[in-house]
Parts: C-alpha cells; structure tokens; sequence
C-alpha cells in the first residue's frame, strides 16, 4: 500500500500549511473537541504512547488547527498529535484558529488520514471514494490531484464491493489487499466469505488463491457449457452446498441414483472437509 499522499493536503486544498505570520495560541485541551467528522475510528495505542513520550521531551513541535465552535474548539487537523498531549498529560496545546464549514473539516479530516502510514488498505478505499463523492471528482482526477496512479485508486475502491466481513479481515490484516483482489474475481460471489476464511485457516498466499480462484471459476464455466438445462433443485443444492464446503460441489443424478463431487486442492483441504462432513 502506498504510504502517505502525493501531494499532501494543500493539493486540495492550498491554504491547509501554517502561515508563519499567523497566530499560534496555547488552548486548553479541556475546551479541545475532535472533528465530528473523522473518519478514523481506531488509533493505534502503541503508536499514540510512542508520539506522548516524544511529546515529553520535545514538546508539541507543530500547532494543531482547530475552529471556533460556539464556547469550544473543534480539531481541523491534529487529532494524533491532542490524544498523545492529553496521553502526555499536557494541559495545554498549540494551536491556530481557522475558520471552515462543515464540509471542509470533512474534506479536510479525510485528507489528513490518507497522510498517515498506518491506514488499512479499507480505509484508505473509504478515504478516496468520500473525496470522489464530496468532490464530484473522477478517479482520474483524485488520482492527478493526490499523484497517484488511477489504477491505485481503483484497485482500493473495488476492495469495498467485497462483504463485509471480507473487508473487516483486511483491515485486521488477517488477509492481505492482494487475497482481496483475488477474491473479486470469483465469479460464484457467495464464495467469497467462505474462500476467505480458507485462506485465513490454510495460510494461502496470494498466488495460490489465485490458483483456486480460477479452478472454481473454470469449473463454472463447464458447468454453463455442459449443463445448460440442469434441474433447478439440483442446482439450489449444490450452491448450498458449495457454501457450505467452501469447495466446487457437484452433484450428478441419474433416473434412479446419483452421485456427489466434492472436490479438494490439499491435504489440508481434504482435511477441512472431512471435518466438515464429521460434523
């Protein structure tokens, strides 16, 4: 995943650096609210404790931007930087007051997290597809305007039409961006949960699942050439049981009899079903 933004904020938005002629006061953190509109919704405690120690010993070496929000301010840009001071047991934090519309702290908070290094490939996805729909941007527009390749753009957006407990392993990092990509390209789409969770229990890498991937969709396509007129019950059947095995299931019928397929890739995979029909 590519780390950090092109051309950072100010290619949105060209007025987001510090102007050293303006006023940095000290704020009270009690009187500090961070943006309503922040995307992120985990930080990285570890990563926080590491910026609190750093913060005392050095300080707060950049002001945060905050606006006036009746008797309070709200963060603009920052939010790492306030959690460790409060961490780091400041009272106080620098600041510059600016003043933004709800839909530029939006804009902006969206910004600022695609500068961080420890966003999840899904984030980063929700990052670009809210700029794209706040924006009215194409993707190839974002992608000039970050300095980014569309294809970049692309690839994390699609990660996004993927379930949502495929797009939560990713962001757990229980499954890389790339397995995700693979798996976009089943074409039984309610394959994926359960392909997914082999991945995770097998430990496949991402060429390998790309091997399966186009063993169960190759599958597919015989099954479209040579069965045409299948039994609609047959059919209902094996894609339940398909679901169930997480495998290519055929099940082949006669007049009076019948035999089903269950195909395996591994020993391991073998293994899996055999518990499975233990079960």
């Amino acid at each position: 995943m590519s780390k950090g933004l092109g051309k950072g904020i100010n290619a949105l938005f060209p007025g987001e650096s510090i102007n050293q002629m303006e006023t940095v006061e000290k704020i009270s953190v009690k009187e500090i609210k961070v943006n309503p509109f922040q995307p992120r919704k985990i930080f990285d405690e570890a990563a926080l404790a590491e910026l609190s120690q750093s913060i005392k010993e050095h300080g707060v070496l950049q002001p945060i931007i905050v606006r006036k929000k009746g008797k309070l301010y709200e963060i603009v840009v920052g939010e790492r930087r306030f959690r460790a001071s409060k961490l780091a047991g400041l009272s106080e934090i620098p600041a510059v007051i600016r003043g933004f519309s709800d839909q530029q702290m939006m804009e902006i908070a969206i910004l600022e997290n695609l500068q961080r290094e420890d966003l999840t490939p899904i984030e980063e996805a929700d990052a670009y597809q809210n700029l794209i729909e706040k924006l009215n941007f194409t993707q190839e527009q974002l992608a000039f305007r970050l300095g980014k390749s569309r294809p970049h753009i692309s690839n994390h957006i699609r990660l996004l039409s993927l379930p949502e407990e495929v797009r939560e392993q990713i962001s757990s990092n229980k499954i890389s961006m790339g397995h995700g990509r693979a798996l976009l390209g089943l074409k039984r789409k309610k394959l994926i949960p359960s392909i997914s969770e082999k991945v995770i229990k097998e430990n496949l890498n991402v060429r390998q699942l790309e091997s399966l991937v186009q063993r169960l969709n190759l599958d597919v396509s015989r099954e479209t050439s040579k069965l045409p007129n299948k039994d609609i019950f047959i059919e209902e059947k094996e894609s339940q049981l398909r679901e169930y095995f997480g495998t290519t299931v055929s099940i082949k019928k006669s007049k009076n009899k019948g035999k089903i397929e269950i195909e395996f890739f591994s020993e391991e995979d073998l293994e899996r079903i055999l518990e499975l029909l233990e079960d």
